[in-house]
């Protein structure tokens, strides 16, 4: 059993979740905000049989595309301003982060 841990875009997370509930592979929703542009995040905790590993790979790179993002300046509240973005910047966001772990029990109650 392998339990696979997805951060993907809000964006992407509604057409990914309804893909999951088709394919009949059950998901938890966490909640989650990315660290470099505080954005919201939707992390899914996927309990599945080895077998459907690769299924379910298929069907996270399938709902979850990258874009591209202009992102404003960060601000600062002091005059220096050293080391800070003063200009907006393009950046590429969204697809998926996905991590594969090994389930050594699992229980159910």
């Amino acid at each position: 059993m392998k339990l696979i841990v997805a951060v993907v875009q809000d964006k992407d997370s509604a057409n990914l979740q309804q893909a999951l509930v088709a394919a009949k592979l059950h998901a938890t929703k966490l909640a989650s905000t990315g660290g470099f542009l505080r954005s919201g995040n939707t992390t899914l905790l996927i309990g599945t049989e080895d077998r459907r590993v690769d299924e379910l790979l298929d069907l996270i790179k399938q709902h979850c595309h990258t874009r591209n993002q202009v992102i404003s300046p960060i601000s600062s509240l002091d005059a220096n301003t050293d080391g800070y973005m003063m200009h907006p910047v393009e950046v590429e966001v969204g697809g998926a982060t996905v991590f594969v772990l090994d389930v050594d029990q699992f229980k159910h109650f």
